[in-house]
């Protein structure tokens, strides 16, 4: 029987079976992968086969993934970890303070989902705390990732007709959610069913960071066709599996100027020659912020602050 992991806590799985059923499964010893360069090999929303045997069930089959959206792991460089696959969408949720989601962190999960060709929303959340700055700010903001292609909402998750404008773009699709600790989405996934309960943290007013609610990623179900995954609160974003030459593909504004650059997709748009890019952002046509997140992905800097 088929079926589509909805959590993973160390070496079981709990997956919904086609005929609507939660299992608890292990993984069959076949498709233990010893040279795998992933974190979990088996991840929140892929698809599985499933051998039932009595009460007891194991995954005996991974199904091929539409998708997936990865990051540098943590705790080892060489290797990824895989968020989530097989999803429509991805949710970044930000804030503008307690805590801040810097722009370089926003660009770097945006980058990574464009990657793969994955829709990507941008939801600011906390607006009932924004004063009059934080509005001229959000504004330049929302026009800035617009103009790129993503969908940018500024809401407040305790508001009934925004968590309805949310729902509204969730439905029928599998949407990951991420963000940092603090920003909102327990919250928000607690407003979107009455059947989540995630743990909801203040945050620090000491350090304006929040707290890890969610230790593990999980998927929830929305509906029969709508299904939100929730992920850990993510500090930081590394990138894998980009070389330096292709970063600015996952750029939309750069991706068609790069082919004017002198020395055409093997520039860098550092310090070259007539470069395209960064005569662009001389003109106002690709934003100082945006290219200074371009910059940092192809120095491989740190982005934790």
């Amino acid at each position: 029987m088929e079926g589509r992991v909805m959590k993973s806590t160390g070496s079981w799985y709990e997956v919904l079976g086609a005929d609507g059923k939660k299992y608890n499964c292990r993984l069959q010893g076949k498709l233990r992968l010893e040279e795998i360069k992933e974190n979990n090999p088996i991840a929140i929303g892929d698809r599985v086969e499933l051998l039932l045997d009595q009460d007891d069930a194991s995954i005996e089959e991974i199904k091929p993934r539409d998708n997936h959206i990865l990051r540098q792991s943590v705790k080892k460089a060489s290797h990824r970890q895989v968020l989530a696959a097989n999803v429509d969408q991805v949710l970044l949720m930000a804030t503008l303070k307690h805590p801040r989601t810097s722009p370089g962190f926003i660009d770097r999960f945006l980058v990574s989902a464009e990657s793969f060709r994955i829709p990507q929303l941008l939801v600011f959340n906390k607006k009932d705390l924004f004063s009059a700055e934080d509005k001229i700010l959000i504004n330049a903001l929302q026009q800035l990732y617009t103009a790129i292609g993503v969908t940018v909402l500024t809401i407040s998750a305790k508001d009934d007709e925004d968590i309805e404008g949310v729902k509204s773009l969730l439905t029928n699709k599998t949407t990951l959610v991420a963000g940092h600790s603090g920003v909102g989405k327990s919250t928000l996934l607690n407003r979107l069913s009455p059947q989540i309960r995630q743990s909801v943290s203040e945050v620090s007013d000491f350090t304006s960071k929040g707290t890890h609610t969610t230790t593990f990623a999980e998927m929830f179900t929305i509906d029969d066709n709508t299904f939100i995954i929730d992920t850990p609160g993510i500090k930081e974003w590394g990138l894998v599996e980009m070389e330096q030459q292709e970063i600015s593909d996952y750029f939309p504004e750069m991706r068609e100027l790069r082919l004017e650059c002198k020395f055409g997709s093997r520039c860098l748009h550092l310090a070259e020659p007539k470069c395209r890019v960064r005569r662009a952002v001389e003109d106002g046509t690709v934003s100082v912020s945006r290219y200074t997140s371009y910059v940092s992905m192809v120095m491989g800097e740190d982005n934790r602050k």
